[in-house]
C-alpha cells in the first residue's frame, strides 16, 4: 500500500515536471525585443525630456471638423419695404388776429443712446499690432469695418458673435464689446464709433425749401439746424405763419415772426421722434394731416420691422434646423464608422484595450490616451515597461518602429506623458509584472496537473 502511494507521488513529480518544461509552449506573454525579428527592425528609444521633442517632431495635423460645425444659422434678410404713405389733404381756414406761441418744456435726453439702423464702426488708434489678432473683426485706420445695428438691436460679428449694444450709450457699449472680446480670448484694443445715425431722426415738412428727416447725432440739435437742413423757410407772409413741432401728442407752436425777433427761440432743442410742419395758414388742418402722415409712417415702419423680425425668426430657425440635420448625419455616420477617422491603439495590461479616436483640431497625448482607457492596470501592469509604438514613415525604413520607452518606477516620469503626442496607428503597449506571467502560467498548467493526478488516483 506505501509503495503504491510512492509510485503515485513519483508518477505525479514526472507530470509536473514534464508540464512544466512544456509551459513555454502553453502561455506565451508578448513583449518588446529591441533588433532584427521578424522581419522587424525594432529600435529602442527611452522617454526623456530632450526625446519628447524628437518624437513630437514627426509631421502631423490633426483633421478638421467638417464646415457644418462651424457655420452659424446667421442674421437673416432684411426688412421689407413700408409702402407709400398717404397724401395730406387741405381745407378752407380763416385767420385769426395773432398767433399764440406754446414753446414745449425744455428736456435733458442725456446721452446718445445706440439705435435699431446705427451704423458703428470698430477702430483701432495703431494701423500694425495685436489689433491684428482679432480676425478681420477691427481694421486698421485706412479700412474701418462698419456694423449696422439689426432689428433685435445686436451687431453680428465674426468670431464673437451677436452682442446687443442697442439702448446702450457709447461707454456702455464699449464695455459690453470689450467683455465679448475678453471672452473669445481676443485682444480687445479698440475704440467704438458712430458713422451713420439711422434710429434717431427728425421730420421737416411743410414751407420748406426741401422737407427732410435730419438725424438726432451725438450733438444737440436745435430748431435753426433742422430749418437749415430742410433749405430755409418758403414763407411770403410771415404774420400768420408758424411752425408746429408735434411731440409725445401734444401740438406745439412759435409763430415765425417771434422766431426772428427772438433768437432764444431758434435754439430749441429737438429730440428724437419730434415732427416739425412750417405752416403758412392758421388752421392746423395741414399740419394734422402731416403729423398724421408722420405717425402712420411710424406705425407702418413698427408694423414692417415686427413683419420683419418674425421672417428673420422664421428664416434663422430654418437655417438652424438644416446645420442640426446636417450634425446629426454626420454624428450617425460617425456611430457608423463610416468616416475617415485617425486612432491609437492600446494593448497589454491597459485597464481596456480597445482604440482611442484621435480629437478634431488638437492634438492628443500619451497621457489622454492612457488614462482614456483606465490607465496601467495596477494588478498586472509593470510601469517599468510601457511603451509607444511607432512605424517609420519613411519608405527607405520599410518595417522600422521606434518604441518610445516610458519607465514609471520614478513616478515624476509621468510628467512626460502628457507632453507626448500621438500621432495615427500609435500603438501604446504595456507589459505584464513577471508575477503575472507566473500566475497565468500556472493557471494554465493546474488543470492539467490536476487532471493526471485524478486519473493515476483512480
Amino acid at each position: 500500500m506505501m509503495n503504491g502511494s510512492i509510485k503515485v507521488r513519483y508518477l505525479l513529480v514526472a507530470v509536473l515536471g514534464l508540464t512544466l518544461a512544456s509551459c513555454g509552449t502553453v502561455y506565451r506573454t508578448p513583449e518588446v525585443v529591441e533588433g532584427v525579428a521578424g522581419g522587424t527592425n525594432v529600435r529602442v528609444m527611452n522617454l526623456t525630456a530632450e526625446s519628447v521633442i524628437q518624437a513630437n517632431r514627426s509631421a502631423y495635423a490633426p483633421r478638421s471638423l467638417p464646415d457644418v460645425f462651424s457655420r452659424t444659422a446667421g442674421s437673416g434678410s432684411g426688412l421689407r419695404g413700408t409702402g407709400a404713405l398717404p397724401s395730406p389733404t387741405l381745407d378752407v381756414q380763416t385767420r385769426p388776429n395773432a398767433l399764440e406761441l406754446r414753446l414745449p418744456p425744455p428736456v435733458d435726453p442725456g446721452p446718445y443712446e445706440i439705435g435699431i439702423g446705427d451704423v458703428v464702426l470698430l477702430a483701432t488708434p495703431r494701423a500694425a499690432g495685436s489689433v491684428e489678432q482679432l480676425s478681420g473683426l477691427l481694421a486698421a485706420q485706412n479700412s474701418r469695418q462698419g456694423y449696422t445695428v439689426q432689428d433685435d438691436g445686436s451687431i453680428n460679428i465674426p468670431d464673437v458673435g451677436r452682442v446687443r449694444i442697442a439702448g446702450l450709450t457709447i461707454e456702455d457699449a464699449e464695455a459690453a464689446l470689450f467683455q465679448r472680446l475678453v471672452e473669445n480670448q481676443i485682444d480687445p484694443t479698440f475704440s467704438l464709433e458712430i458713422s451713420e445715425f439711422n434710429s434717431r431722426r427728425v421730420s421737416i415738412g411743410g414751407a420748406v425749401s426741401q422737407p427732410t428727416v435730419v438725424p438726432v447725432t451725438l450733438t444737440p440739435l436745435y430748431l435753426e439746424e433742422a430749418l437749415a437742413a430742410a433749405g430755409g423757410i418758403t414763407v411770403e407772409d410771415q404774420d400768420y405763419a408758424s411752425i408746429r413741432l408735434y411731440r409725445d401728442g401734444t401740438l406745439y407752436q412759435i409763430p415765425l415772426s417771434q422766431l426772428y425777433s427772438r433768437a432764444s427761440l431758434t435754439k430749441t432743442r429737438l429730440l428724437p421722434g419730434d415732427a416739425i410742419f412750417v405752416d403758412t395758414e392758421y388752421e392746423l388742418a395741414r399740419a394734422q394731416e402731416y403729423f398724421a402722415q408722420q405717425i402712420t409712417l411710424v406705425q407702418a415702419r413698427q408694423t414692417a420691422r415686427a413683419s420683419a423680425l418674425q421672417e428673420l425668426q422664421l428664416e434663422v430657425s430654418l437655417r438652424r434646423d438644416n446645420l442640426d440635420e446636417a450634425r446629426d448625419n454626420y454624428k450617425a455616420r460617425l456611430e457608423l464608422g463610416a468616416d475617415d477617422r485617425d486612432y491609437v491603439y492600446l494593448a497589454g495590461e491597459v485597464g481596456t484595450q480597445s482604440r482611442f479616436a484621435l480629437p478634431y483640431e488638437r492634438k492628443a497625448s500619451l497621457a489622454d490616451a492612457l488614462y482614456d482607457a483606465g490607465g496601467v492596470a495596477s494588478s498586472t501592469g509593470d510601469v517599468s515597461q510601457v511603451y509607444v509604438l511607432r512605424a517609420s514613415s519613411d519608405p527607405r525604413e520599410l518595417g522600422a518602429i521606434t518604441a518610445w520607452h516610458l519607465d514609471a518606477r520614478n513616478a515624476a516620469n509621468f510628467a512626460l506623458a502628457p507632453r507626448f503626442e500621438l500621432r495615427p496607428d500609435d500603438i501604446i503597449f504595456i507589459a505584464q509584472q513577471p508575477v503575472t506571467k507566473w500566475s497565468r502560467a500556472v493557471s494554465q498548467i493546474l488543470p492539467q496537473i490536476l487532471s493526471v493526478g485524478n486519473a493515476v488516483s483512480n
